[in-house]
């Protein structure tokens, strides 16, 4: 139960897979530390905190662990990581260019003045304000080309007052999303503006912040075509398949556009790949789920799939195997 999240206190899943991708790699570290004098070079396991970022005002994640000198001794030469999905138990997913996009937190924070709901002329509502906005933000795909998709959610509303009282601020909490990561800033130059110029229309100001940038995980060619071969004698070539695009983000981007590598997505769940290469739901199983849902869950077979892909990956590039092509 977390007490503390804005709007709780909520009974709290998180649902994403994560605690798989701990059991994975503590796997993946048991094998090879077992093995440690066979291993031509040293193995860094990262157990990375706050993958999807830290909570507003603190700092952590990927970009903190490199700025505080946690992979200087040794320094990685390639980065190498799988997130658990709704895909097919035990088949690999992976893209060449960003398998997941660029993401921002904004922070949203509109000013009225507060008067008691019995004679709200008295005062200056942000409500409407705040309706306002989180309508407007669905038009914000509009002004930017069709061709590279972005997306602008407010998920979280929250007020200081109650039932019957015009508050004094409104606080909006939401995310950018954007498939080119050099949109980013413009996305945010222009919800900036929606929020300060539909406030005014309502007599109110709005102070907008964004927090927890985090970049694209981008997979270059010359790396992918490196592991693609390691992958496809773990699992089996036709388990191996090229995955559309998403705009789901995670800061492992960091380590992998520091040190080169890539991150895969590795399947979990009671599906089937058809033969054009569309995810299908598999007829008498538990569905395909997506990450976030309450009904998430993880097939603990693909746990043993990724610990191999872990152990393989990891020995193939110490011997030379998984070499990017220059």
């Amino acid at each position: 139960m977390d007490q503390d999240y804005p709007g709780g206190p909520f009974p709290v899943a998180h649902a994403c897979g994560h605690d798989g991708h701990t059991a994975m790699l503590l796997g993946a570290a048991t094998v090879l530390a077992g093995v440690r004098e066979q291993l031509p070079g040293t193995v860094l396991f990262v157990f990375q905190p706050a993958e999807e970022g830290a909570p507003a005002g603190e700092s952590s994640g990927a970009k903190q662990m490199i700025d505080e000198g946690a992979c200087n001794d040794p320094a990685p030469t390639m980065a190498f990581g799988m997130h658990l999905g709704p895909l097919p138990s035990g088949y690999v997913g992976y893209r060449v260019g960003n398998q997941f996009g660029a993401s921002s937190m904004v922070k949203i924070v509109l000013t009225g003045q507060q008067v008691h709901g019995s004679a709200p002329w008295m005062g200056i509502d942000p409500m409407p304000a705040a309706g306002a906005i989180t309508v407007g933000v669905g038009q914000l795909y509009r002004q930017v080309s069709a061709f590279d998709p972005i997306t602008v959610t407010i998920g979280h509303i929250e007020d200081v007052g109650r039932f019957n009282i015009v508050p004094e601020t409104v606080t909006l909490w939401g995310t950018i999303r954007c498939s080119v990561e050099n949109d980013m800033a413009d996305i945010q130059k222009r919800l900036t503006i929606l929020a300060e110029q539909t406030a005014a229309a309502y007599g109110c100001t709005a102070e907008v912040t964004y927090l927890q940038d985090v970049p694209a995980v981008h997979n270059l060619k010359k790396w992918t075509d490196a592991v693609l071969p390691t992958v496809r004698s773990v699992v089996g070539a036709e388990k191996v398949f090229d995955t559309p695009p998403t705009l789901g983000y995670d800061d492992v981007s960091e380590f992998v556009n520091k040190y080169g590598g890539v991150y895969l997505m590795l399947g979990a769940q009671d599906g089937e790949l058809t033969d054009d290469g569309t995810v299908v739901p598999t007829s008498g199983g538990r569905g395909l789920v997506p990450n976030h849902n309450p009904r998430f869950y993880v097939d603990d077979d693909a746990l043993v799939q990724g610990v191999r892909l872990h152990c393989n990956v990891a020995y193939d590039h110490l011997n030379g195997t998984i070499t990017p092509a220059e």
